[in-house]
């Protein structure tokens, strides 16, 4: 059997990823969780992130920002598509501790 059938052939696990743009473009896992996003933006309220360290934390940051900035092209396929606004652009303001 061929590795060049699509049916046989296997992502790539997203180990150390934090972009989602890295992560869809490079054809890794991804459970999609951009509806729950949006579930979370619709609430308005302020959240605390307090997850155990390789949770996830950093990817579901950047999967905001990638919303608020209307990067449409990222969400094809997946919940976000049919349910966010694209033809709104808000400013992002992002600041990392990870660094320190």
């Amino acid at each position: 059997m061929s590795s060049a059938n699509p049916v046989l052939s296997r992502c790539k696990l997203p180990i150390g990823l934090q972009s989602l743009a890295k992560l869809r473009g490079e054809g890794c896992y991804y459970v999609d969780k951009s509806g729950l996003a949006i579930d979370l933006i619709e609430a308005g309220s302020y959240f605390f992130l307090s997850r155990p360290r390789r949770f996830g934390k950093s990817l579901l940051v950047d999967t905001f920002q990638e919303l608020f900035e209307a990067n449409r092209a990222l969400f094809t396929g997946l919940a976000a598509e049919t349910r966010w606004d694209w033809s709104q652009r808000h400013p992002v303001v992002r600041i990392s501790f990870g660094g320190g």
